[in-house]
């Protein structure tokens, strides 16, 4: 039995402006009050957009919440002229506890490279907070049978360099590319070979110590009624939930995935 702490984090994307963020968070605290959720057993975060960090903070604060919240992403520069990018000082002044940080969609449309999200878990780890590291495959990938070894070296290609104790700070999450959003999703054996897989390299790069702290979520298409089945693997920790996380219904019942 592993002593990680299971994790369930929602990424709301690009979804919600801030009233919304204030009725959503509102309802997710009351939805897991209501059931006596034991954050114990599960951590729950939110990675709401940076326009609704403001409001979350506040709801969280003013009720004393343990729901804690993330960011989308992060720049590696501290300050000065890069227009639109957000510095760990500022995410910290807002309490930001966590940091996403290589997802595939900013992996498509931005063209962030291993090396680049290395870099930015690097720095939001520096900054205090917990990064949480990104990797995945595409369709073409999966069916070449090569999918463990690509995700591995994305792995290794952003934590090279890295010292044991520090992998052992940050979340990494699987998500297979072809079943975010789509409908589809790996299977829960599909889920713990590359979470496994992860660990193992993990276990051979920097310890046994690092591999059995370091939590493994997985990510895609992960709902209700699948999260119980994917939380009975040994190696997967968790999960990066896209759209269920968007209803405080369905989150909150995910994160009691244990009851």
């Amino acid at each position: 039995m592993s002593n990680r702490t299971p994790l369930m984090a929602g990424n709301w994307k690009m979804n919600l402006d801030h009233l919304e963020a204030n009725h959503l968070i509102q309802g997710l605290a009351m939805e897991l009050k209501d059931h006596d959720h034991d954050y114990s057993k599960c951590e729950v975060v939110v990675i709401p957009p940076f326009t609704d960090l403001r409001t979350v903070q506040t709801v969280v604060e003013a009720d004393s919440l343990s729901i804690k919240y993330g960011a989308q992403d992060v720049s590696i520069h501290d300050n000065g002229a890069y227009t639109g990018e957000i510095s760990t000082a500022m995410l910290d002044k807002l309490g930001v506890t966590h940091v996403v940080m290589g997802h595939s969609e900013r992996r498509e449309y931005h063209g962030e490279s291993d090396e680049l999200v290395g870099a930015k878990a690097r720095k939001a780890l520096d900054a205090g907070m917990t990064p949480i590291l990104c990797c995945g495959e595409a369709l073409e990938v999966r069916k070449a049978g090569t999918h463990v070894e690509f995700v591995l070296g994305q792995i290794r290609a952003a934590l090279a360099g890295w010292a044991a104790e520090d992998v052992a700070k940050i979340v990494i999450a699987y998500e297979p590319i072809w079943a975010i959003g789509t409908g589809e999703t790996a299977t829960a054996a599909d889920a713990q070979e590359v979470c496994s897989a992860i660990r193992e390299a993990l276990r051979a790069d920097f310890g046994e110590e690092t591999a059995e702290a370091t939590r493994i979520l997985y990510g895609g298409s992960a709902k209700p009624d699948n999260i119980k089945e994917l939380m009975a693997q040994a190696d997967v920790d968790g999960a990066l939930i896209g759209g269920a996380s968007l209803k405080a219904e369905s989150f909150a019942a995910m994160a009691r995935f244990y009851a």
